[in-house]
């Protein structure tokens, strides 16, 4: 049933039947209307957001574009990391291209060879390492692995050729399923050469 079919003096519950208002509570009532005016204005923001970076794509390639045609050169393809910064160097915007990744089955494999190396190396395996293991390789509720953790690993010099191997799954397990962009908006610290980032996320705000 549509909300705008909703009959005076009813509201719609989540099993989408019609409830007489006076058989609400008003607890229920006040949960309502903050969940709704929160998450219209949440809709409202996302749809700038997106407004915003399609702008700001445009405006990017636009300005690569003009400074590609005044020396009459043609750009093979849009990718490429730009950064634009203002005139009085107050403000610095990018434009960040990166690829996305997932694992084939062989991270699988790696997961074998290290779980080897550190039964093999008994007690004499840093305690760190083995808890940097079983969180690397937890899976989230969504059965997905956090790809930065798995890359880390190929960070850690260890001299034993299981070590080298498992390493080397990693490498070959490592798949590039597309690219994506991003534009990040960067503001001067005072008259320092530091800048730091203008949140456009909740998370970091």
């Amino acid at each position: 049933m549509k909300t705008n079919a909703i009959p005076e003096g009813y509201l719609l519950n989540a099993s989408g039947h019609l409830v007489p208002e006076a058989q609400v509570r008003e607890q229920d009532k006040l949960r309502d209307g903050v969940a709704r005016s929160l998450a219209i204005e949440a809709e409202e923001l996302s749809e700038r957001l997106a407004a915003f970076k399609t702008r700001a794509l445009a405006d990017i390639g636009d300005l690569v574009t003009i400074s590609a045609d005044r020396y009459g050169v043609k750009l093979g393809g849009k990718k490429g990391n730009v950064t634009a910064a203002s005139y009085d160097g107050a403000y610095k915007v990018t434009r960040t291209y990166a690829e996305r990744i997932e694992f084939t089955e062989e991270l699988m494999a790696a997961k074998e060879l290290i779980n080897q190396c550190l039964i093999r190396w008994g007690d004499g395996a840093n305690a760190n390492l083995r808890v940097v293991v079983d969180r690397t390789f937890r899976t989230n509720n969504k059965g997905q692995i956090k790809t930065a953790d798995v890359l880390d690993f190929l960070r850690i010099e260890i001299d034993d050729e299981d070590w080298k191997r498992a390493m080397q799954a990693i490498k070959d397990s490592i798949q590039v399923t597309g690219t994506a962009v991003y534009i990040r908006v960067y503001k001067r610290i005072g008259e320092s050469d530091q800048y730091q980032s203008v949140p456009l996320d909740l998370a970091a705000i």
